[in-house]
């Protein structure tokens, strides 16, 4: 037998068959689609592609090759006339019989499957034509007959040589090249479908079940008509949309009317809301859409600690892209523009696919600019994208227009706008720091619910010490440097508490994490003032769904001492903001309000002098000028989640958990599928007590764990009401 693998022990042949079938799902599912985004024929398309299934691993059969799994499965080895360690996809395209496809004469069609095979697994070593030819001549060439029996197709009489230049690592095909989108399709489905396959998973799941139909009737059984941004959607569900809706109006149903059939991706900022939701639109209650995945980093802790069925199969489809509609961050599929280490991967998917973004303005100008360049690739590649959001920044929409990008811009030139008339705010700007309003904070806490929102941990910790002197019975703090245990237990706690009836009264302070996070409604905001697209999203989580009627303003924003400024919030539009927000003072601010105040101040003209414009037009031209394949995956997701952070367990929680730990680390090389299993489920216990916290709070106070080369012990002790107390000093115990 010529071994494939060793766990489960498969033969490059029975693997090869698992490819075919992928093959043959994935274009029998969406073939008809996949054909309109390559420039070839679309029946030569079919054929390289089912070259390269067919022949993507036959390098395996390389005695060296061989030997690794023998020795894996304790069984005699082969003699070796030639022992260098050759990736087996750099051998792979010496043994494809060339003279027998009449189309591989096309010598573009021959470079585009020689690149798609010998690259199906980037490596760090790069092809060497010396180490090449001295295999094919002492081992290759004597295993030719064995090749051609176990894998029943045509193998040439010896390998060829005339496929060096193509592999040639400095000749990879480039974006501006002819060709290019034909190589990013079969490339990247021949990692779907190889990927699919060694997994032993379907490669495309739900073809026939439509989320739009689903979401269609929720609306109508619920509310008996769609609103006119669902409309709006349903009737443009062929077309690449920008809009802007009021929160409340219905959004997620919208975009799930427009995704309709078609396989899609929906992205949130924050992982607390995409699991919100996932579970919403899963939920026989509410849609009972039984075809979506969950993908982010801590999707598998979600499923199981929520009683999914089967979470680590839902978990792996989701991981594989098999599932027709997955909720996912933005990290795990706007890397792509990167053009990282196999990228294409993702990138082929999307040209078959919808991509809803939701609320872009609440991210750095960095990933909106990552999200930027992925929505011209995807545009140029043939995907769709919706971007829908309460505000939305104009020189987004200005650079994608500058990039030849095409979406509903209506006749006028200006973006579809859906606002909901009722009047749910009245602010008051208060030239005052927030912590010397307490008395007035804490009296409205004793009888309503209050939320405190504020711009640093620091200004929180500070604020929740000032207000535990006045005994207030509900009493809370909310912000990151709370360990992932205790912070989802928060985040769960402060819903119940906003939409709890019988709790009519407390106190919750908390940072920007509840701006897009949680859909939570508080009576009372008291707030720092930030820039004003990320105040609107405050003004989200206060009269959420109410009419403002009250006799004096609910939103308290202060304006002096303010913290957070030249740091998390750019200065000058900041200022800007604060100046545009005056005129306001002590008025109603409605909807319409908001959506223009945002888009007179985020113009070019505004913004070209501030750290934040800047930092967006250098990501775009750094994702411009990039050839691609200098990052690995998880290097790109790291660039992607702006890594100015450390991922830390504090010295307490380290050392109160010592037994689990020392378990781990008896299985952290484990040699098994069912050890490795259970080192993976005690690593996802030991990451719930981890925080990700800033860099240059603990640059001083961090020390390597033996858990993992990303995972750090900070000198700190922990409190569970405050979370990492970073002034405190512990000492250490361990080394």
């Amino acid at each position: 037998m010529l071994y494939a693998k060793s766990n489960p022990v498969e033969s490059i042949k029975q693997h090869t068959d698992e490819l075919v079938k992928n093959y043959e799902e994935l274009k029998k599912n969406y073939g008809e689609i996949i054909e309109q985004k390559v420039t070839m024929d679309k029946s030569d398309f079919w054929q390289l592609l089912n070259i390269a299934v067919l022949y993507h691993d036959v390098g395996k059969a390389y005695t060296q090759f061989q030997n690794k799994i023998r020795r894996a499965l304790k069984v005699e080895e082969i003699p070796e006339k030639d022992s260098t360690d050759i990736p087996h996809n750099y051998l792979s395209p010496m043994l494809i019989p060339y003279k027998k496809y009449e189309l591989l004469k096309n010598k573009s069609f021959k470079r585009i499957l020689i690149q798609a095979i010998a690259y199906h697994h980037e490596r760090d070593k790069k092809p060497d034509v010396h180490e090449l030819r001295e295999a094919a001549e002492l081992d290759l060439a004597n295993i030719i007959d064995q090749i051609r029996e176990e894998m029943k197709i045509e193998i040439p009489d010896k390998p060829t040589n005339k496929v060096f230049s193509a592999m040639d690592f400095q000749n990879r095909i480039k974006e501006n090249e002819n060709g290019y989108y034909d190589y990013v399709m079969l490339k990247g489905l021949l990692h779907r479908i190889d990927h699919s396959a060694s997994a032993h998973r379907e490669i495309e799941l739900d073809r026939r079940n439509n989320v739009g139909e689903a979401a269609k009737k929720y609306v109508i059984d619920n509310f008996s008509k769609l609103r006119n941004v669902q409309t709006f959607c349903r009737e443009n569900k062929g077309d690449n949309v920008i809009l802007i809706a009021s929160t409340g109006m219905g959004k997620t149903e919208s975009a799930l009317m427009w995704l309709d059939n078609d396989k899609g991706f929906f992205t949130l900022p924050l992982r607390v809301t995409l699991n919100a939701l996932f579970s919403r639109i899963s939920d026989n209650n509410e849609i009972g859409y039984k075809s979506a995945g969950l993908l982010h980093s801590t999707s598998l802790d979600y499923l199981e600690e929520n009683g999914f069925e089967n979470p680590e199969e839902l978990n792996e489809s989701a991981r594989l892209f098999s599932k027709k509609l997955s909720f996912t961050t933005v990290d795990q599929l706007f890397k792509f523009p990167f053009k990282y280490k196999g990228y294409e991967k993702i990138y082929a998917t999307l040209s078959y696919s919808k991509v809803v973004i939701d609320e872009i303005q609440s991210y750095t100008p960095k990933i909106a600019a990552a999200i930027v360049k992925g929505i011209e690739m995807i545009y140029k590649i043939g995907g769709k994208f919706l971007i829908m959001t309460a505000t939305l920044p104009k020189i987004y929409t200005d650079s994608l227009i500058e990039r030849g990008v095409k979406f509903n811009i209506k006749d006028n030139g200006q973006i579809p706008k859906f606002i909901m008339d009722k009047e749910r705010h009245k602010i008051l700007l208060k030239d005052k720091e927030i912590k010397n309003d307490i008395e007035e904070i804490a009296k409205r806490a004793k009888n309503k619910k209050v939320l405190i929102i504020v711009n640093t941990v620091k200004r929180a910790l500070e604020l929740y010490e000032l207000l535990k002197k006045h005994n207030l019975s509900n009493l809370n703090l909310l912000h990151s440097a709370f360990i992932k245990r205790d912070r989802a237990k928060l985040e769960k706690e402060i819903k119940v508490f906003a939409d709890s009836k019988d709790i009519t009264h407390g106190l919750w302070i908390t940072t920007q994490i509840v701006e897009a996070s949680l859909d939570v409604d508080f009576d009372y905001l008291f707030t720092e003032l930030s820039t004003l697209d990320s105040l609107f999203q405050r003004l989200g989580r206060c009269y959420r769904k109410r009419q403002f009627n009250l006799s004096e303003p609910n939103v308290y924003v202060y304006i002096d001492g303010v913290s957070g400024i030249g740091t998390i919030y750019d200065e000058k539009i900041f200022k800007i903001g604060l100046e545009h927000l005056k005129k306001y003072n002590n008025c109603i601010l409605k909807e319409s309000d908001k959506i223009d105040l945002v888009d007179k101040l985020y113009t070019k003209e505004k913004l070209k002098d501030t750290k934040f414009y800047k930092e967006f037009k250098y990501a775009l031209k750094i994702l411009d000028d990039n050839e691609g394949y200098a990052l690995t995956s998880s290097k790109a997701q790291d660039i992607l989640r702006e890594i100015d952070s450390v991922t830390v367990i504090p010295r307490t929680i380290y050392d109160d958990n010592m037994p689990m730990i020392n378990e781990f680390m008896r299985y952290k090389n484990a040699d098994s599928k069912e050890k490795r299993k259970y080192r993976n489920e005690l690593f996802r216990k030991i990451n719930k007590l981890t925080a990700d916290v800033p860099s240059y709070k603990c640059s001083n106070k961090i020390f390597k764990s033996p858990i993992s080369d990303r995972i750090f012990i900070i000198e700190c002790k922990y409190d569970e009401k405050s979370g990492i107390l970073f002034d405190s000093d512990v000492v250490n115990s361990i080394g």
